[in-house]
Protein backbone atom coordinates (compact mmCIF):
# COMPACT_ATOMS: atom_id res chain seq x y z
CA UNK A 1 0.00 0.00 0.00
CA UNK A 2 1.48 3.48 -0.78
CA UNK A 3 1.68 6.20 1.66
CA UNK A 4 -0.81 8.24 -0.76
CA UNK A 5 -3.78 5.50 -0.52
CA UNK A 6 -3.48 5.44 3.08
CA UNK A 7 -3.56 8.74 3.69
CA UNK A 8 -6.63 8.69 1.47
CA UNK A 9 -8.37 5.83 2.84
CA UNK A 10 -11.21 6.75 5.76
CA UNK A 11 -10.73 5.97 9.08
CA UNK A 12 -13.36 2.78 10.24
CA UNK A 13 -15.97 4.62 11.97
CA UNK A 14 -18.57 1.26 12.93
CA UNK A 15 -20.94 3.54 14.60
CA UNK A 16 -21.38 5.33 11.27
CA UNK A 17 -21.45 1.77 9.26
CA UNK A 18 -23.99 0.82 11.64
CA UNK A 19 -26.55 3.68 11.02
CA UNK A 20 -26.22 3.20 7.17
CA UNK A 21 -26.51 -1.03 7.19
CA UNK A 22 -29.72 0.21 10.19
CA UNK A 23 -30.91 2.98 7.02
CA UNK A 24 -30.88 0.76 4.61
CA UNK A 25 -32.86 -1.65 6.36
CA UNK A 26 -35.66 0.59 7.57
CA UNK A 27 -36.24 1.02 3.46
CA UNK A 28 -36.54 -2.56 2.69
CA UNK A 29 -38.28 -3.17 5.94
CA UNK A 30 -40.80 -0.02 4.84
CA UNK A 31 -41.20 -1.08 1.55
CA UNK A 32 -41.34 -5.08 1.70
CA UNK A 33 -41.81 -6.09 5.37
CA UNK A 34 -39.91 -7.98 7.35
CA UNK A 35 -40.31 -10.90 5.22
CA UNK A 36 -38.34 -8.85 2.30
CA UNK A 37 -35.35 -8.35 4.46
CA UNK A 38 -32.21 -10.30 3.76
CA UNK A 39 -28.51 -9.51 5.06
CA UNK A 40 -26.95 -9.66 1.70
CA UNK A 41 -29.67 -7.38 0.05
CA UNK A 42 -29.44 -4.55 3.12
CA UNK A 43 -25.47 -4.54 2.61
CA UNK A 44 -26.25 -4.31 -1.07
CA UNK A 45 -28.54 -1.02 -0.52
CA UNK A 46 -26.54 -0.13 2.27
CA UNK A 47 -22.90 -0.04 0.18
CA UNK A 48 -20.97 -2.68 2.43
CA UNK A 49 -20.24 -6.33 2.30
CA UNK A 50 -22.16 -8.60 3.50
CA UNK A 51 -19.01 -9.54 5.70
CA UNK A 52 -19.63 -6.40 7.32
CA UNK A 53 -22.91 -6.27 7.45
CA UNK A 54 -22.58 -9.50 9.46
CA UNK A 55 -20.41 -8.21 11.76
CA UNK A 56 -22.52 -5.42 12.77
CA UNK A 57 -25.70 -8.40 12.54
CA UNK A 58 -24.87 -11.92 13.14
CA UNK A 59 -28.73 -12.92 12.11
CA UNK A 60 -31.48 -11.72 9.81
CA UNK A 61 -33.58 -11.72 13.39
CA UNK A 62 -31.40 -9.63 15.10
CA UNK A 63 -31.19 -7.38 12.26
CA UNK A 64 -35.04 -6.77 12.04
CA UNK A 65 -35.26 -6.33 15.96
CA UNK A 66 -32.22 -3.83 15.76
CA UNK A 67 -34.11 -2.31 13.00
CA UNK A 68 -37.76 -2.00 14.78
CA UNK A 69 -35.37 -0.21 17.72
CA UNK A 70 -33.61 2.31 15.59
CA UNK A 71 -37.36 3.52 14.54
CA UNK A 72 -38.53 3.05 17.95
CA UNK A 73 -35.67 5.92 18.82
CA UNK A 74 -36.79 7.92 15.85
CA UNK A 75 -40.51 8.23 16.87
CA UNK A 76 -39.16 8.56 20.78
CA UNK A 77 -36.91 11.80 19.41
CA UNK A 78 -39.56 13.12 17.28
CA UNK A 79 -42.75 12.91 19.15
CA UNK A 80 -41.44 12.57 23.02
CA UNK A 81 -37.92 13.99 22.73
CA UNK A 82 -34.68 12.29 23.94
CA UNK A 83 -35.29 9.35 25.83
CA UNK A 84 -32.58 10.06 28.34
CA UNK A 85 -34.57 13.23 29.39
CA UNK A 86 -38.12 10.58 29.46
CA UNK A 87 -37.96 10.81 33.56
CA UNK A 88 -37.92 14.55 34.23
CA UNK A 89 -41.24 15.28 32.21
CA UNK A 90 -44.04 16.01 34.36
CA UNK A 91 -47.32 15.35 33.24
CA UNK A 92 -49.25 18.01 33.93
CA UNK A 93 -46.33 19.96 31.75
CA UNK A 94 -46.52 17.93 28.64
CA UNK A 95 -47.83 19.69 25.60
CA UNK A 96 -50.70 17.74 24.57
CA UNK A 97 -51.39 19.24 21.15
CA UNK A 98 -47.50 18.97 20.78
CA UNK A 99 -47.11 15.71 21.17
CA UNK A 100 -50.70 14.86 19.30
CA UNK A 101 -49.48 16.61 16.27
CA UNK A 102 -45.63 15.29 16.24
CA UNK A 103 -47.18 11.85 16.30
CA UNK A 104 -49.45 12.24 13.07
CA UNK A 105 -46.38 14.16 11.68
CA UNK A 106 -43.60 11.66 11.98
CA UNK A 107 -46.28 8.51 10.93
CA UNK A 108 -47.09 11.00 7.77
CA UNK A 109 -44.05 11.48 6.68
CA UNK A 110 -42.98 7.74 7.57
CA UNK A 111 -46.37 5.86 6.45
CA UNK A 112 -45.09 2.09 5.66
CA UNK A 113 -42.24 2.33 8.38
CA UNK A 114 -44.29 3.45 11.40
CA UNK A 115 -47.15 0.64 10.32
CA UNK A 116 -44.62 -2.15 10.27
CA UNK A 117 -42.96 -1.07 13.13
CA UNK A 118 -46.28 -0.73 15.12
CA UNK A 119 -47.13 -4.63 13.98
CA UNK A 120 -44.16 -5.78 15.04
CA UNK A 121 -44.80 -4.13 18.82
CA UNK A 122 -48.51 -5.63 18.46
CA UNK A 123 -47.26 -9.13 17.80
CA UNK A 124 -44.29 -9.02 20.51
CA UNK A 125 -44.13 -10.94 23.23
CA UNK A 126 -43.14 -8.11 25.46
CA UNK A 127 -44.15 -4.94 24.07
CA UNK A 128 -42.56 -2.59 27.18
CA UNK A 129 -38.90 -3.80 25.79
CA UNK A 130 -39.94 -1.25 22.96
CA UNK A 131 -38.76 1.98 24.28
CA UNK A 132 -41.42 4.43 22.36
CA UNK A 133 -44.50 2.17 23.76
CA UNK A 134 -42.99 1.44 27.08
CA UNK A 135 -42.95 5.75 27.43
CA UNK A 136 -45.75 6.38 25.36
CA UNK A 137 -48.38 3.77 27.01
CA UNK A 138 -46.26 4.77 30.64
CA UNK A 139 -47.03 8.47 29.83
CA UNK A 140 -51.00 7.90 29.56
CA UNK A 141 -50.86 5.36 32.66
CA UNK A 142 -48.95 8.67 34.34
CA UNK A 143 -51.69 10.65 33.04
CA UNK A 144 -54.40 8.13 34.19
CA UNK A 145 -53.12 8.73 37.67
CA UNK A 146 -54.00 12.48 37.80
CA UNK A 147 -56.72 15.07 38.36
CA UNK A 148 -56.72 16.01 34.60
CA UNK A 149 -57.90 12.47 33.90
CA UNK A 150 -61.14 10.69 33.65
CA UNK A 151 -61.41 8.10 36.11
CA UNK A 152 -61.45 4.21 34.62
CA UNK A 153 -58.64 4.64 31.59
CA UNK A 154 -57.33 1.31 30.13
CA UNK A 155 -53.96 2.45 29.62
CA UNK A 156 -53.17 -0.54 27.71
CA UNK A 157 -56.16 -0.38 24.80
CA UNK A 158 -56.29 3.59 24.98
CA UNK A 159 -52.39 3.21 24.01
CA UNK A 160 -53.27 0.94 21.39
CA UNK A 161 -56.56 2.71 19.56
CA UNK A 162 -54.29 6.37 19.65
CA UNK A 163 -51.01 4.54 17.91
CA UNK A 164 -53.63 2.69 15.60
CA UNK A 165 -55.77 5.87 14.33
CA UNK A 166 -52.14 8.29 14.37
CA UNK A 167 -50.54 5.46 12.08
CA UNK A 168 -53.42 4.76 9.89
CA UNK A 169 -54.23 8.38 9.13
CA UNK A 170 -51.91 8.99 6.19
CA UNK A 171 -53.02 5.78 4.52
CA UNK A 172 -56.73 8.30 3.97
CA UNK A 173 -55.09 11.43 3.81
CA UNK A 174 -52.41 10.26 1.31
CA UNK A 175 -55.29 9.68 -0.51
CA UNK A 176 -57.62 12.00 -0.16
CA UNK A 177 -55.79 15.25 0.55
CA UNK A 178 -53.74 17.34 -2.26
CA UNK A 179 -50.75 15.65 -1.56
CA UNK A 180 -47.30 15.86 -0.06
CA UNK A 181 -47.83 19.54 0.30
CA UNK A 182 -50.51 19.25 2.67
CA UNK A 183 -48.98 16.56 5.21
CA UNK A 184 -48.75 19.14 7.68
CA UNK A 185 -52.14 20.56 7.62
CA UNK A 186 -53.42 17.19 7.58
CA UNK A 187 -51.47 16.43 10.87
CA UNK A 188 -53.10 19.25 12.80
CA UNK A 189 -56.31 18.30 11.54
CA UNK A 190 -56.06 14.82 13.05
CA UNK A 191 -54.14 16.12 16.10
CA UNK A 192 -57.48 18.37 16.77
CA UNK A 193 -59.80 16.25 16.28
CA UNK A 194 -58.10 13.24 18.49
CA UNK A 195 -58.09 16.18 21.23
CA UNK A 196 -61.21 17.38 20.68
CA UNK A 197 -62.30 13.17 21.42
CA UNK A 198 -59.97 13.30 24.76
CA UNK A 199 -62.26 16.29 25.91
CA UNK A 200 -65.39 13.69 25.72
CA UNK A 201 -63.34 10.39 26.98
CA UNK A 202 -59.93 10.76 28.61
CA UNK A 203 -59.45 14.25 29.64
CA UNK A 204 -61.56 16.12 32.15
CA UNK A 205 -62.71 19.23 30.37
CA UNK A 206 -62.95 21.25 33.33
CA UNK A 207 -59.30 20.52 34.11
CA UNK A 208 -58.06 20.46 30.97
CA UNK A 209 -55.35 23.18 29.68
CA UNK A 210 -56.82 26.25 28.16
CA UNK A 211 -54.68 25.53 25.10
CA UNK A 212 -56.01 22.04 24.52
CA UNK A 213 -59.43 23.27 25.18
CA UNK A 214 -58.36 26.13 23.09
CA UNK A 215 -57.20 23.66 20.30
CA UNK A 216 -60.12 21.50 20.41
CA UNK A 217 -62.91 24.05 19.42
CA UNK A 218 -63.85 24.00 15.72
CA UNK A 219 -63.98 27.56 15.58
CA UNK A 220 -60.50 27.95 16.80
CA UNK A 221 -59.07 25.42 14.44
CA UNK A 222 -56.68 27.85 12.66
CA UNK A 223 -53.33 26.34 11.01
CA UNK A 224 -49.77 26.64 13.99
Amino acid sequence: MTEAVARTRRPRDPEATRTVILEAACKLLAKDGPAGISLSEVALLAGVNRGTAYQHFDTRERLIEETVSYVSDKLHRAVLGDPATAAQRVVEEVDMLAVTRNLARFAMDNPELCRVWMLQILAAEDPSKDVFWREYSGSIARFAQTALAQPGIDVEVFSIISLAGHILWPVWARAHSGGEAASAAEADRFAREMLRLSLHGTVRPDRAPPAVVGAARPDDRSDT
